[in-house]
């Protein structure tokens, strides 16, 4: 079906586009991971980073209204805080989470994929499916932009009808529910955070900000996509996590915790079972994969065109920003495969946590502009802080995780002297990217 210029995103595409970003490969992931630290409170865990993601989406929601367009995130923090360098290095951070998405999303298709292969050949597959699909998706997008959207619909409807397979026949086989009791929990720190540690797995709300120009109905549709699509998300990872848990035990899951959700399935239906989340993960991985290298070609043009990255980024070939998706291929490669996946999920959960506190922080400051409610915004802000603070404290207790922190300081650190370090180069200036009126019936 062709995109006319007048064709706008209804009710249903937009909320398919937050429920296919936020439902990507991070469930398949780290579902085992969050099992060995919360341990039974897995669930919980889910809900709780749900509520955080579910505060910030207010702010986004506001801010969407008030300044639609493919800007997003970097605009809403250049229009709050103006064009300093902390604004500059946000928005490269914010890149640098995107490359972590990609990287974790290539190793959980690393991961499942292997599995087919014998034991002792299994890092060998892992790396060799982690750098192929990497590689192989960041050349379609290279290749074929059209190709990209059309499949998305495609793989979000396969994945999700396969989830949701796996859910009921998950619940209507026998499970031992009490693995899910109270007495299985972590210390409430411990709980919020696991929580935090999996809040990537919500981050990608934030993509209908960038689709924002193309929806119909803004005021109707985008309280639905935002907030009904992180309710909606929550309750499929609540129900996700709950099978799992009620069909292998604690030990089970530590022991293959990177694909923990096949083997489930394999317990649940034996090799068919094995079969379908195999697809599921494939697919979910590579589509989140391809999104988010769609999204960071345009991401990276937008912070060029705002003049905090080169003018050579703002060049498009044949209408794609491709320059961006090279460079974010290159350094997903390094991380997916040189660090490892609690590391990564840390980076991302952390970034993002960072980022989103300020995009808080941001409709605070514009609450007159945005018409919101100051307090909520506020509570937050409060909210990704305390997660943000808790999640680094636990990461800091375990001298096997203390290096963690390290990693996140260093993607800050390398955010704020590239931004310097170009400004101070080229003398660039930030600016807000001028607004088509055309666009907005407003």
């Amino acid at each position: 079906m062709a995109e006319t210029e007048n064709s706008k995103l209804g009710m249903f595409s937009t909320l398919s586009i937050g429920i296919g970003g936020m439902v990507g490969g991070g469930i398949f992931a780290v579902t085992g991971l969050t099992i060995e630290i919360t341990r039974g409170a897995a669930p919980v865990a889910f809900l709780i980073s749900g509520i955080v993601a579910l505060l910030t989406s207010y702010s986004y929601l506001k801010l969407t209204l008030r300044f639609p367009g493919e800007g997003g995130t970097v605009e809403y923090l250049n229009r709050a805080f103006g064009s300093g360098i902390l604004t500059g290095a946000a928005n490269i951070l914010l890149l640098m989470c995107y490359i972590v998405l990609v990287a974790i999303y290539a190793y959980a298709f690393g991961s499942y994929g292997a599995s087919v292969f014998p034991a002792d050949q299994n890092n060998f597959w892992q790396h060799t499916l982690v750098s192929g699909v990497i590689i192989g998706l960041c050349l379609l997008n290279i290749v074929s932009t059209e190709l990209v959207i059309r499949s998305e619909n495609f793989f979000n409807g396969v994945k999700m009808v396969l989830l949701a397979i796996f859910v009921v026949a998950g619940l209507l086989t026998p499970m031992d529910w009490t693995r899910l009791g109270p007495e299985n929990y972590v210390s409430p720190v411990g709980l919020i955070a696991g929580a935090m540690l999996i809040f990537l797995n919500y981050e990608g709300f934030e993509l209908i900000a960038n689709a924002s120009n193309d929806v119909a109905n803004p005021k109707k549709t985008l309280p639905v996509a935002y907030l009904g699509g992180i309710f909606v998300v929550m309750v499929i990872y609540v129900l996700i996590v709950g099978v799992v848990v009620g069909h292998m035990s604690f030990a089970e899951v530590g022991k293959v915790s990177d694909r923990a959700l096949s083997v489930a399935a394999t317990r649940i239906a034996g090799t068919p079972g094995f079969i379908a989340i195999l697809i599921a993960a494939l697919l979910a991985t590579s589509s989140a994969i391809n999104a988010t290298f769609y999204g960071t070609g345009r991401l990276t043009y937008i912070i060029a065109k705002t003049g905090e990255l080169p003018t050579e980024l703002e060049r498009s070939i044949r209408g794609q920003h491709l320059e961006g998706t090279l460079i974010s291929a290159f350094l997903a490669l390094l991380v997916a495969n040189f660090v490892p996946l609690e590391a990564i999920a840390t980076m991302g959960s952390a970034g993002f946590l960072l980022i989103f506190l300020a995009v808080n922080l941001a409709n605070v400051r514009l609450a007159k502009q945005t018409n919101s409610h100051v307090w909520l915004s506020g509570l937050a802000a409060l909210s990704t802080a305390v997660a943000l603070i808790v999640l680094c404290i636990k990461v800091d207790e375990n001298p096997a995780t203390r290096n963690h922190l390290w990693i996140l300081v260093g993607m800050i650190v390398a955010s704020l002297l590239i931004e310097f370090y170009y400004r101070s180069i080229t003398g660039r200036k930030i600016h807000l990217i001028r607004h088509h009126k055309h666009h907005h019936s407003q």
